[in-house]
């Protein structure tokens, strides 16, 4: 199965843009007459009929529509940006496609980079949800100062961790967290959280975690994060 996206699918009748266009009927050589399916980013999932094929402007007749419910977890990875901003992007695409919610980036102590160019990042959600087959994309939201991001009282029924590098701090995600719950996850800067945003973090409820004995870097530790959330709502029998 393949997966577009068109954002207003309000109407029984719509076009589609010239990159989704060129796609369908110069890559994938849909014509007149073949079945597409559709999602808005919101959780629905439209069939349709290509009634107009040109790689320019394609027109769909809608069919069928269908909704399709989120998950009874949710995930909330916020993250202090790499002064790569590739690197970012990268990890966007990955955890949506292993599945994630919301993503907020914040500045923390040791932030290297204070902007992103959320118009790429939203290009990457949008191919990997439709790389991945996902009718829901992931909220993404603005840059944030990290203490405004912990004392936001939308977090107070999450449970709440903050994952860093410590000998003391032996106990992982996948030990602490438990299922079925609104989770929201903060991975610091590759300096780490200083001594004085923990505290912060610790006075607000945020539990501290590991994700392991290793060292990770920012974007992996983002994509092992949401990977461990994953697992304990997925397997059987946990």
């Amino acid at each position: 199965m393949q997966l577009f996206y068109h954002e207003n699918t309000q109407e029984d009748v719509f076009y589609l843009g010239p990159d989704e266009s060129r796609h369908l009927t110069k890559v994938l050589r849909k014509t007149l007459g073949d079945q597409v399916r559709f999602t808005d980013g919101r959780g629905c999932l439209f069939t349709g009929t290509i009634i107009q094929a040109s790689p320019a402007k394609t027109k769909i007749q809608i069919n069928k529509r269908h909704f399709i419910p989120q998950e009874d977890f949710y995930i909330h990875l916020a993250i202090s940006p790499t002064k790569n901003s590739d690197r970012m992007e990268w990890m966007v695409e990955k955890i949506t496609e292993i599945g994630v919610h919301e993503i907020t980036f914040m500045v923390s102590e040791h932030s290297e980079r204070p902007h992103l160019k959320m118009d790429r990042i939203e290009k990457k959600v949008i191919a990997a949800c439709k790389q991945s087959l996902k009718t829901h994309f992931p909220k993404l939201n603005p840059i944030r100062p990290m203490q405004e991001l912990v004392q936001d009282k939308t977090f107070d029924d999450y449970q709440r961790f903050i994952a860093y590098v410590d000998e003391d701090n032996s106990r992982h995600l996948f030990e602490k967290a438990s299922k079925d719950r609104a989770y929201i996850i903060l991975i610091g800067p590759e300096g780490d959280f200083s001594e004085q945003e923990l505290q912060m973090a610790f006075d607000q409820h945020f539990l501290p975690c590991s994700l392991g004995k290793s060292r990770l870097r920012s974007e992996t530790a983002g994509i092992a994060a949401v990977h461990t959330l994953q697992l304990i709502n997925n397997l059987k029998n946990l």
